[in-house]
């Protein structure tokens, strides 16, 4: 017999993944500056020019990851039962560790960036050029943080979209459409040298996603038919 959920917990879900995104989407393309895969001189320079609204779009943005991550804990609080929790928990699982890399990431941004505006004025351009070598470590590792939070989405990905598509959770388009996100993110970082963009439509894809998410689970709810 077929068993759709569709509840609060289901409502609850579906509007975190729609917040996710329009707070991802939002902070991003209103920042009047995006820094790339890693600071560099100028980007203490554009920051200035309106630092206050550049820190309240980042913000926003860090929410984004935050709410995203919110939400695929709802729906791993919905799903994760026999059979669907040997693909969803673990899928979910990576997608959530990917996620709050990439915010952490994007914490660093934020607080270097605001940081740097104030700690960069009057400098000489020695002074500049060694203040720059100072940031290179941890900018690595800032960089090593974006690249495998987005690897680490992306495993989790394919792992969900194979969840819904083998017990037919979702709509069957939405499950493949999940899996090809996640292999799209995956290869992009392992194959293609660093290049931020190349990567930047996967950003948007991914906020395609979450409104996808979203409207699905707020109009059909989520199928827990148990099958063999």
């Amino acid at each position: 017999m077929k068993q759709i959920k569709k509840d609060f917990e289901t409502n609850f879900t579906g509007w975190s993944f729609i917040v996710a995104a329009a707070l991802l989407l939002f902070g991003w393309i209103l920042s009047p500056h995006h820094i790339g895969e890693y600071i560099v001189e100028s980007d203490f320079t554009e920051v200035g020019k309106d630092v206050w609204f550049w820190i309240w779009m980042y913000r926003i943005h860090i929410f984004g990851w935050v709410t995203m991550g919110i939400a695929l804990f709802a729906l791993v609080s919905i799903t994760a039962r026999k059979p669907y929790r040997v693909l969803i928990l673990p899928g979910a699982g990576m997608t959530i560790i990917g996620t709050f890399t990439l915010a952490i990431a994007a914490a660093y941004f934020y607080n270097h960036g605001a940081w740097g505006v104030g700690k960069t004025a009057n400098l000489s351009p020695e002074e500049l050029k060694e203040f720059m070598n100072n940031l290179l470590f941890t900018n690595q590792y800032v960089t090593c943080f974006i690249r495998f939070g987005r690897i680490f989405s992306g495993v989790g990905l394919i792992l969900m979209g194979a969840g819904f598509v083998k017990w037919k959770m979702i709509s069957s388009w939405l499950g493949w459409f999940t899996i090809i996100l996640g292999f799209a993110a995956m290869s992009i970082i392992l194959f293609i040298p660093d290049n931020f963009e190349i990567y930047k439509p996967i950003f948007y894809v991914k906020v395609l996603w979450l409104v996808l998410m979203g409207v699905t689970l707020l109009k059909q709810g989520v199928n827990l038919t148990e099958t063999k």
